[in-house]
């Protein structure tokens, strides 16, 4: 899905992983709902492909909502906005430029602020100080997307959502208690397990059991859901695994070899783990799945553009024993 549009570029997206994720969704979807939405990727790639009617968008970190929001309703405002602030860069030190920005938007919370500082800071990896304030440091070997690029992908992001979306910076909870049945829900919270219960990634954490006790309750209303929650480099894990008793279907995903893995001249590739809702473990004819729980070493492997090929369109890939 490389021409897929994505104005926010943000480390942990699900933009890569997109076309693999999306191979899950069932077919008649009301509303997809992200909770944890982040860039929105899955949103918006689900978009392209019309999987569902209805879209809703929601982050706790409201100016990261409020971005989104105007991406849009308003693209050709930010989008402007943007080419305003990007050039503005070319007129003094880029680096200085970029810390008044940065200083700026942690005062005003402008969302427009923020697409800038989210396309020109050190690898698109968001980070905030335990005050909850933006702290990043800026990339000093590029300046950010270059205007005609975010132009295009804040228009194409606009024309897919435009219209069919609603957004919010709610508690996930209070998102979670609204789904219908016939919604689907995709759930990438913060990495649990890397700075405790707050990631340093988000302005706020959540707790495992909170989380735990909120599929339990979808599971209960018989909500379809998929989370994106653990995963694992090589050897090396990352979080807690979702418990066996809400007999979820577990699967990992080929994330590629890792950046730092490469900057340390390491083989080592990056496992995410899919865990899939058990409204959402039947195959094509309807049958139930065997529900399956093993270890990592025991998970399904899948590269991210192998799924479809493998076990075709609208079908549940079982995890190999």
């Amino acid at each position: 899905m490389k021409n897929t549009p994505h104005p926010i570029q943000y480390q942990g997206s699900k933009r890569n992983l997109a076309s693999a994720i999306l191979h899950y969704l069932p077919k008649d979807i009301d509303c997809l709902i992200e909770p944890f939405a982040g860039s929105a990727a899955i949103s918006i790639a689900a978009a392209e492909r019309q999987l569902a009617k209805n879209y809703w968008i929601n982050d706790l970190n409201k100016p990261l909502s409020d971005l989104l929001q105007m991406i849009v309703e308003s693209p050709a405002d930010i989008a402007e906005f943007y080419k305003k602030v990007w050039n503005e860069q070319h007129d003094e030190d880029s680096l200085e430029h970029y810390y008044k920005i940065r200083e700026s938007f942690n005062r005003k919370k402008d969302p427009r602020l923020f697409l800038y500082l989210l396309a020109r800071c050190v690898k698109g990896s968001v980070r905030y100080n335990s005050e909850g304030l933006f702290n990043q440091s800026p990339d000093k070997r590029r300046h950010g997307t270059r205007p005609e690029t975010m132009r295009a992908n804040i228009l194409g992001a606009s024309a897919l959502l435009k219209g069919k979306v609603r957004f919010s910076a709610n508690d996930y909870k209070m998102v979670l208690a609204q789904a219908q049945q016939n919604d689907f829900i995709y759930m990438d919270p913060p990495y649990q397990g890397v700075c405790g219960d707050r990631d340093c990634r988000y302005l706020s954490g959540i707790n495992h059991h909170d989380f735990i006790a909120a599929l339990e309750e979808l599971n209960s209303k018989r909500i379809r859901y998929i989370v994106s929650y653990d995963g694992r480099r090589g050897d090396k894990t990352f979080g807690e695994t979702l418990p066996d008793f809400l007999n979820l279907t577990c699967i990992e995903l080929d994330a590629g070899r890792s950046s730092q893995a490469t900057l340390l001249g390491r083989d080592e590739v990056t496992y995410e783990s899919l865990y899939l809702s058990p409204g959402l473990m039947k195959n094509s004819s309807g049958k139930p799945m065997e529900s399956y729980r093993h270890s990592h070493i025991k998970q399904l492997n899948l590269k991210t553009n192998d799924a479809a090929a493998i076990f075709g369109p609208g079908t549940v890939a079982p995890v190999a024993a």
